[in-house]
């Protein structure tokens, strides 16, 4: 890693992840002079604010599979302040107490994540297809690079959340795992996404069976068919962040030592271009 190529790390928002690890380990880096940029998710501190004001969460499965939230106006208020605030401002100031001179920022921040609201979403209820409105969530189609690369060349440590700003001028929600991907193919390098596992498994509950290396479309294939839930979206995300220009996406555990200098040295699961041609 050099100065010249950017690291992006995902921290994830699941309730087993602790960032403490990262944090310290993102210091080291910075201070070797390593450009990183972090973005974050926040899962379950939206969810804690929804169970402390009394609101069920809900989340609504896709006809390819994937689970995802539905954000509603009133649910998009708590994301909103959970996300951009409680876990934002908590990630910035770990980051000032290891000495790095973090920013914080939302994807509606200098527009820095853009792009068109949906106007409804596909879902598949008891076995049917049905479309659902009034879902406050969009698809990043832009990413103010020059921001991010304005702080870096000053010496600040970009730390980056949803929302987004949409083409209608309302923030919304969109996934994390995405947005880490489109920053990363913005700014070029390295995506390291952290999760809670060690990376794709063959065999999910196996971790002996981990996937170590991507590099060939059969690697792809075999990538593919291994991930399951959560792991589905982080392989579809590192699938954009290197269709976008991201030279390599990393995927491995937020609670190793060392987790993002781990990764990028050979740690989890590397997934590389090649393996998409």
């Amino acid at each position: 890693m050099t100065a010249e190529t950017p690291v992006v790390v995902k921290i994830g928002g699941a309730r087993a992840v602790d960032p403490e690890g990262a944090l310290s380990d993102i210091a080291s880096l910075v201070e070797d002079g390593t450009e990183i940029v972090v973005v974050h998710g926040g899962s379950t501190a939206v969810d804690n604010t929804l169970e402390r004001m009394d609101i069920d969460p809900e989340y609504v499965e896709t006809p390819s599979g994937v689970v995802g939230r539905f954000t509603d106006a009133e649910t998009m208020d708590v994301f909103k302040m959970a996300m951009a605030g409680q876990v934002n401002t908590d990630l910035v100031v770990g980051l000032q107490n290891q000495g790095v001179d973090a920013v914080g920022l939302s994807g509606a921040d200098g527009k820095l994540l853009y792009g068109p609201r949906k106007s409804a979403v596909r879902v598949v209820e008891d076995g049917k297809k049905k479309i659902r409105r009034g879902d406050h969530s969009g698809r990043i189609k832009e990413v103010n690079a020059g921001l991010l690369e304005t702080l870096l060349a000053d010496g600040y440590t970009p730390v980056a959340s949803p929302p987004m700003l949409a083409d209608d001028g309302v923030a919304v929600n969109t996934d994390a795992d995405r947005a880490s991907a489109a920053v990363a193919g913005a700014v070029g390098g390295t995506l390291v996404s952290l999760t809670d596992v060690e990376g794709v498994y063959r065999d999910p509950d196996d971790p002996a069976t981990l996937i170590e290396r991507v590099e060939t479309p059969d690697d792809y294939d075999e990538l593919d068919a291994a991930a399951e839930g959560f792991m589905s979206r982080k392989v579809m995300a590192a699938t954009e962040a290197l269709e976008s220009g991201a030279d390599e996406v990393v995927i491995a555990d937020a609670n190793a030592d060392a987790p993002v200098s781990t990764a990028v040295d050979g740690g989890g699961t590397h997934i590389l271009p090649s393996a998409l041609e």
